[in-house]
């Protein structure tokens, strides 16, 4: 069985090793339901209890899925969810955190999760428009409320965190965090030990291309999202392809899978932080939740943090409509 961690300070705790739901219902691939459902209830089986989700993945789909299948198990995990875009037509238009927005996010993802309380609500994405202050008071009247227990923010920055947490407790926050992207190490991580807030890595994985399968971008389908990846395009492919070979090495020498291993080295060099690589499948599930009892020596850290320097991997993480959404 897994590991618990607290997230935070009030209380939230969590397995070490949580699930990302996104990609069962949009960006990598086809969705199977079945498979998907089985994932989660084997996911649980396996000593998971942290499962992710948010209102624009599908949209909407995503939290229905987790609502079906949660049925009758509800008490026995935590569920994250998340607000903060503007939906029109099935799409994503922007970013908005309006208070009444908020409210309204919340009442549908509660009915969509089938569920009358959410354990951790994220703010998806920092409206530059609306005060974060504003943003924090609404949600902690939701925790007043019992709507919501726990709050956490995504993708913010130094100067926001500081500002949110001032008005109520920030248990979690979700960025983006692996081998290959370590732009929160400079600030955000020690501002995180400083305020006591738990840290939950989004795309642990690098979106797969940490797992050693891995295609250019041009040979995914019109829907995937990896098709629109700056680093999976081009010379940004043979270069990315090129550093993750001290992944295959190492994994290898230990029989284990070049996935286990970015896993691994994220436990080992932030041991309170809890990653959700996501999967819509039960072998991958299986084979990630594995990768808690690999240990890495201390030669093998430095190798693998040598190779992954920040700046070392080709591309930006994002487009540069997607980046502008992210708070700096």
């Amino acid at each position: 069985m897994l590991k618990k961690k607290k997230l935070g300070t009030q209380g939230l705790e969590v397995s070490q090793l949580g699930l990302g739901c996104m990609g069962m219902s949009q960006s990598y691939g086809a969705p199977d339901q079945a498979e998907s459902i089985a994932t989660i209830h084997h996911a649980i089986e396996l000593g998971v209890t942290f499962f992710d989700t948010a209102e624009v993945y599908g949209p909407y789909t995503n939290e229905e899925l987790l609502g079906m299948a949660l049925k009758g198990k509800r008490d026995q995990v935590v569920l994250a969810t998340k607000f903060g875009f503007l939906i029109e037509k099935g799409k994503m238009q922007g970013v908005t955190s309006k208070p009444d927005h908020i409210r309204q996010a919340v009442e549908g993802s509660l009915k969509r999760l089938q569920t009358d309380h959410i354990d951790l609500l994220y703010q998806h994405r920092v409206d530059p428009k609306v005060p974060i202050e504003e943003v924090i008071e609404t949600m902690a009247q939701l925790v007043k409320e019992g709507k919501v227990r726990y709050l956490g923010l995504s993708e913010a920055s130094v100067e926001t965190i500081r500002k949110a947490h001032r008005i109520h407790p920030i248990s979690a926050l979700q960025s983006e965090y692996s081998l290959w992207e370590r732009g929160l190490e400079k600030n955000i991580i020690p501002l995180l030990h400083q305020l006591k807030i738990g840290l939950v890595p989004f795309s642990p994985l690098g979106r797969g291309f940490l797992t050693g399968v891995v295609n250019r971008a041009e040979e995914y389908p019109e829907t995937d999202y990896r098709r629109t990846d700056p680093r999976f395009q081009g010379k940004n492919y043979d270069d990315n392809v090129r550093i993750t070979a001290i992944i295959r090495e190492i994994a290898q020498s230990k029989k284990a899978t070049p996935a286990q291993i970015a896993i691994a080295w994220l436990l080992h060099k932030e041991p309170n932080c809890v990653p959700i690589p996501g999967t819509k499948k039960r072998l991958y599930l299986e084979e990630n939740v594995k990768a808690t009892q690999i240990a890495l020596s201390p030669s093998e850290m430095e190798k693998l943090g040598q190779t992954f320097h920040e700046g070392a991997t080709a591309g930006p993480r994002y487009s540069p409509t997607q980046m502008a959404m992210v708070d700096k």
